[in-house]
């Protein structure tokens, strides 16, 4: 079991803010998510394991956060209005958590597959 850390803990909290959005199927799965059926939404499996869909990244506190998402998305939604509401909701979350940053953060949605 891996060691729960802030930077964990952010990571899981950007993950609930993009699986909240709309059009979101879920997170791009990791190698265990991938064994599971693709009809259910993967669980986490083990406390400590952050998302396999999100990547985040600084290279100081000076510096914008670079954030990675890779989610599947739901076929009746239009991809890239599914894209740009993870971006938004990633973005203000950060500036709710961030009040203080200069920049704001750097974040990349790919839609891998869909649902």
């Amino acid at each position: 079991m891996t060691q729960y850390t802030a930077h964990t803990t952010l990571i899981d909290e950007v993950a609930r803010a993009v699986e909240s959005v709309p059009g979101v199927a879920f997170l791009k799965p990791g190698l265990s998510g991938r064994l599971r059926s693709v009809l259910s939404r993967p669980e986490r499996a083990t406390v400590g394991t952050p998302p396999a869909g999100v990547r985040m990244s600084r290279l100081s506190s000076a510096e914008p956060w670079h954030v990675e998402i890779h989610l599947v998305a739901r076929r009746q939604a239009r991809t890239v209005d599914v894209a740009r509401a993870t971006c938004r909701a990633v973005e203000e979350y950060l500036a709710k958590t961030f009040p203080t940053e200069a920049e704001p953060a750097q974040v990349t949605v790919t839609v891998t597959d869909l649902l």
